[in-house]
């Protein structure tokens, strides 16, 4: 048997298996929903992002705060992926995922970690009234930017806030997205 018959005899030999490649520091997907593409992320199995932002800024971002082995691999995701889609259709109304806030400022994460306790399912709150949770009374604009750029939209409810008049304001998906989360919340 020459050389080339030999390595030929080994790369058809059914035994040999693809590499398996390690999980990645932060893996990523892309997941369609009713609201619009939404880049999510996990690292270390904590929520790192659930974005609206483009996928090359959003992986860049992730690269530079968690890790550079940002990987697209949806496996990782698939708990969180079946969560949203429930929450979506009504048939989930929180989140069971551990969320870590390293894509937001000192500013962004004062004002996320308070959000849950103060916007429960279907119901909505002020930026002035978050700002007041948080002891910033005059900060209801700073609240409004700081949810503006939250990186774990719908996981962490920044929807949920409104003007002062009952008004929707700016949201990272879109005003119709806002709106579509509202009403399936209202619906429930």
């Amino acid at each position: 048997m020459t050389d080339l018959e030999s390595r030929l005899t080994r790369l058809s030999t059914p035994d040999l298996k693809p590499p398996i490649l390690p999980d990645a520091d932060v893996a990523y997907t892309l997941h369609d929903t009713p609201i619009g593409t939404l880049l999510l992320a996990v690292a270390s199995g904590r929520v790192v992002a659930s974005s609206f932002g483009d996928e090359e800024t959003m992986t860049g971002r992730l690269a530079r705060a968690v890790s550079p082995r940002v990987l697209r691999q949806a496996r990782p995701l698939d708990g969180l992926r079946r969560q949203l889609d429930e929450y979506l259709t009504g048939a989930r109304h929180t989140f069971d995922v551990e969320v870590d806030l390293v894509l937001a400022t000192p500013f962004q994460r004062l004002v996320l970690n308070d959000l849950p306790d103060h916007t429960a399912y279907g119901r909505t709150t002020s930026y002035g009234a978050v700002a007041r949770d948080i002891d910033k009374p005059k900060a209801a604009r700073a609240v409004g930017t700081a949810l503006g750029a939250n990186p774990v939209c719908v996981v962490l409810p920044c929807h949920r806030v409104v003007g002062a008049n009952g008004a929707l304001t700016g949201y990272a998906g879109g005003l119709d997205a806002k709106r579509y989360l509202l009403n399936l919340e209202a619906k429930s």
